[in-house]
């Protein structure tokens, strides 16, 4: 997987004065562009337009300041309908516009090609197994928050204190398979993941039933069949969650025949009574890789 990537990271070197496809990088990697774009993102540490967009920056920033061309045309080279675009997204990265850095040979920022590898540590051991799934629903209240990646999210925290008691045990009243119990769904993630992108967040439960009964007043999120990865993790809450998003991209994936495919994420969780440390279960929804 890792070497199908790093070719797919040749593709966008070769074409960086060219229309990058996504779907075509994807098809190099031998995934699905959903995938590859997720992936990607957990690799890298950032969306993958994010990289393709410093990487053009960074070799057009060498030819503003070698002088050979106009800077229209370095722009229409990289992409760029106009010189003004090309001044603005110029100065975002290198904090000067393009005719001050060729004028005064200022010193620019770069971004680095990436390559990838696996480092194995061996240190920790991470437990999964795989359950396949009927079609199913997510029951219970939902919000758009921003996304957060590390440390406490308020926004989630604001809304679930909101929920009250009763509603929690009509929703309690309904779980009536696995994950069992309150659980936390995402859904609707922007594809970058991107630090403050919003996301749909369910403060629900999983049920094959009926329609709920009592007040019109949930939100219901249906899930259709398949697979479904499920990890389970122990330690200091909400960093070992975090950590267990991230290790599941940069070292599950990498390592296992199974791609993400799109769906929600569901988190199990069961804090300690202080809160501090407990036991959880991340579902994900997956299916068999092709490669």
């Amino acid at each position: 997987m890792l070497e199908r990537l790093n070719q797919a990271m040749d593709h966008i070197e070769d074409r960086l004065d060219q229309e990058i496809d996504a779907a075509e990088l994807a098809r190099i990697a031998v995934t699905s562009e959903y995938h590859f774009r997720r992936l990607f993102s957990a690799l890298a540490g950032m969306p993958l337009s994010v990289y393709v967009r410093r990487r053009r920056l960074t070799v057009a920033g060498a030819e503003v300041l070698s002088g050979e061309h106009t800077l229209l045309e370095v722009a229409t080279r990289y992409g760029y309908g106009s010189g003004e675009a090309f001044a603005r997204a110029f100065r975002a990265m290198h904090g000067i516009g393009p005719g001050e850095a060729r004028r005064d040979g200022a010193a620019l920022h770069s971004q680095p090609r990436m390559s990838f590898r696996l480092i194995v540590e061996g240190s920790v051991s991470m437990r999964y197994r795989i359950v396949e799934k009927e079609e199913f629903r997510v029951v219970g209240r939902r919000a758009r928050v921003p996304l957060v990646h590390e440390g406490h999210n308020t926004a989630i925290m604001d809304f679930v204190r909101g929920i009250g008691p009763e509603t929690l045990t009509r929703l309690e009243a309904l779980s009536d398979q696995e994950p069992r119990g309150i659980v936390a769904v995402t859904d609707n993630l922007d594809d970058s993941r991107a630090e403050g992108t919003e996301l749909d967040y369910y403060h629900a439960v999983v049920t094959g039933g009926g329609a709920p009964s009592g007040p019109g007043d949930l939100d219901t999120l249906a899930v259709p069949a398949g697979d479904w990865a499920v990890f389970e993790v122990s330690g200091e809450f909400p960093q070992v969650i975090q950590y267990l998003w991230r290790d599941v991209f940069t070292q599950w994936f990498p390592s296992n025949p199974y791609r993400s495919r799109p769906g929600p994420e569901i988190l199990r969780t069961r804090p300690a009574e202080d809160g501090s440390r407990g036991d959880a279960e991340l579902w994900i929804p997956v299916e068999r890789s092709t490669r």
